[in-house]
């Protein structure tokens, strides 16, 4: 299958389809959605750290030689941190962030910024080959739905409607579709981005599962709790690893 294609649906599916994920997860009741969240994050968690150590880096080290690699994603690290003190990249998983509580248009921009980063990595991740593509674009999706519904919790508490905050969370998310299409044709003529592309996607990867899903992960304590983390957590990993092995 052409490459763009699945660029495209893997797009669309990373964006509209977390959004709808997150819409469908706001029907359960409100108990529920407090024991599937947390799972969702333990898995994205895994599926990130995953894509990033297993997949993105031995990839993009077969282009350049360590160090380089290894500069581009600590450099990477470094930008996120700030992006992230500026307001545009932080997480939110309920309605009760300190950061989003009062600004419902914050989120929608910061969202809309992450979300055509997140199509720039998609792009990049299948220039490089299908299954890292494909492995990608899952991490993407396993940690969008849950940050989509914490989006979702913060527009209702601002008093959007619920068709205005899904209608907003879609516009917001659309823009994986743009970055993915841009980016596809940036890198096809340029592939010696390709290998810091991947880099700085693993940097947002485990910055965001290191500084935004795992502390969000400690605020549950208990060891049936940890339990459903930690195997949730191994299950991310090992999917990825499934991907990589056999294919």
């Amino acid at each position: 299958m052409n490459v763009l294609i699945l660029i495209l649906f893997f797009s669309v599916l990373g964006s509209i389809g977390s959004v709808a994920g997150a819409a469908l997860l706001l029907l359960f009741p409100e108990r529920v959605r407090k024991t599937l969240v947390p799972c969702l994050i333990s898995y994205a968690t895994g599926t990130l750290l995953g894509a990033a150590f297993l997949g993105m880096i031995p990839h993009a080290l077969e282009y350049i030689e360590p160090f380089r690699i290894l500069a581009a994603v600590l450099a990477g690290i470094i930008l996120f941190f700030l992006l992230e003190k500026l307001v545009i990249w932080r997480h939110c998983h309920d309605g009760e962030c300190e950061v989003h509580g009062a600004a419902g248009l914050l989120i929608l921009v910061g969202d809309a910024f992450h979300n055509l980063v997140d199509g720039v990595v998609i792009a990049a991740a299948f220039l490089t080959n299908t299954t890292l593509g494909v492995a990608t674009a899952l991490a993407v999706i396993a940690h969008e739905v849950p940050q989509e519904v914490g989006d979702f919790a913060i527009l209702l508490d601002g008093g959007y409607s619920k068709q205005r905050a899904f209608l907003y969370n879609l516009l917001s998310s659309s823009t994986t579709l743009p970055g993915a299409v841009i980016s596809y044709f940036f890198l096809k003529a340029a592939q010696t981005a390709v290998p810091y592309i991947l880099a700085l996607s693993a940097a947002s990867f485990i910055y965001i599962a290191m500084a935004d899903l795992i502390p969000e992960l400690h605020r549950r304590f208990g060891i049936r709790n940890t339990l459903r983390q930690f195997s949730l957590f191994i299950a991310g990993i090992g999917t990825i690893l499934i991907f990589q092995l056999n294919h």
